[in-house]
């Protein structure tokens, strides 16, 4: 689950993570009256608070140094799409945006935290380059990247900070107050199941403090039914609406680029799925995973979020039955075929548990499917449809 800035930097502050006072707005009179609180005349940042990066670049992010241009920047923000590499074409409407003070800025620096699942360890990744994307930094100058391994049995400890503050050729007298910063950053990952801390950029100030002039923070959701105050963070706005729908059935979805859309059991079978219509020449349009132990009215409702996608040409039905009938399948394509008017066309493979009687199911429906027993002549097969539709 992502939470917007300003939500992590309330966080940041409990953990002792420094940032600059800022304020939320919700609509322009919300923005008129917090920047009462600021001196405009060294300067108020206006923000975009969307689930994405890149908005600085997009023109989501402004220092305006008076009134007139402080009015032109909320104006030219709030309410509007913003379009970021990290969006998905369409954009994202902004409906809060941040203000947050100035300061005057030393040097920048990229600090993160995350997993490092192959080696079952939190890892910390620093770099002199930031306010820049670490990916790039990653592939053209990989030497100034730091990774950091932290083992959780024995935690963070005093040679971390130490190998961060040498990396990254700190000035000594802000030593502590770094290794203060990655210790609140830690004991937040951990205690609240997060996947992803990162601040980019987090800077040391003329003045020798640090601050994170940003707060990027993603959380397990398997974490979160013990994490309550997390919970309490979620934007639906932020979501996808199908992806809303998939979570009220149980349902493992995620929305894509692609123009066929797929529905498996099994995520191992899912990324099989997706990367063969890739091999063949098309692009999945979603990740669905119905589970091993799908209803049939799971089985509806997937195939109907499946087929509300406009970008949809063709649809691929690729199930295994161990836990999962192919007959309950077949039932739940039948019926949501049959009450949505299908329109587009459907290739089926059903293999395991009820198959046959799963195939007569789909064989007396009266519907038009193209049924297929091979994997890679299903994957042809919707591919062809789709390109043809």
């Amino acid at each position: 689950m992502h939470i917007h800035e300003y939500q992590g930097k309330a966080l940041f502050k409990e953990y002792g993570i420094p940032t600059l006072e800022g304020k939320i707005a919700f609509s322009r009179q919300d923005a008129l009256s917090a920047v009462k609180d600021f001196d405009l005349a060294k300067g108020v940042v206006v923000k975009a608070q969307i689930h994405a990066g890149g908005r600085g670049k997009a023109g989501g992010v402004k220092v305006t140094r008076d009134m007139q241009s402080f009015e032109n920047a909320v104006d030219s923000i709030l309410g509007k799409t913003l379009i970021t590499p990290q969006t998905k074409k369409e954009g994202q409407l902004v409906r809060a945006i941040y203000l947050e003070d100035t300061c005057a800025i030393k040097q920048e620096y990229y600090l993160s935290m995350t997993l490092d699942r192959k080696n079952k360890r939190y890892m910390v990744i620093a770099s002199e380059a930031g306010g820049m994307n670490i990916e790039e930094v990653a592939e053209k100058e990989p030497e100034k990247i730091l990774y950091l391994g932290i083992n959780p049995i024995i935690g963070l400890q005093p040679f971390h900070g130490r190998r961060l503050v040498n990396f990254l050729k700190v000035p000594p007298e802000s030593y502590g107050e770094l290794t203060q910063v990655l210790q609140g950053m830690y004991t937040l990952f951990t205690s609240l199941d997060a996947e992803l801390i990162e601040i980019n950029p987090i800077v040391l100030t003329e003045d020798h403090h640090w601050v994170a002039l940003d707060a990027k923070i993603t959380f397990d959701d398997n974490g979160l039914i013990r994490q309550k105050k997390v919970a309490f963070l979620f934007d639906e706005n932020e979501v996808d609406p199908s992806e809303l729908k998939a979570q009220q059935f149980d349902l493992s979805y995620i929305k894509l680029d692609g123009t066929i859309g797929c529905m498996v059991n099994g995520a191992g079978l899912a990324m099989a799925t997706m990367d063969i219509v890739a091999q063949h020449g098309a692009s999945p349009a979603n990740f669905l995973d119905v589970g091993g132990g799908a209803t049939q009215e799971k089985v509806t409702e997937a195939f109907k979020i499946i087929v509300a996608d406009r970008d949809v040409k063709a649809i691929f039905v690729n199930i295994f039955g161990g836990i999962m009938r192919c007959d309950i399948i077949a039932q739940g394509i039948v019926a949501a075929a049959n009450e949505i008017n299908l329109s587009v066309p459907l290739v089926v493979r059903l293999q395991g548990t009820n198959v046959d009687q799963g195939r007569k199911i789909l064989q007396e429906s009266g519907l038009k499917i193209t049924s297929e027993d091979d994997f890679d002549a299903a994957a042809r097969a919707v591919v062809s449809l789709a390109k043809g539709a």
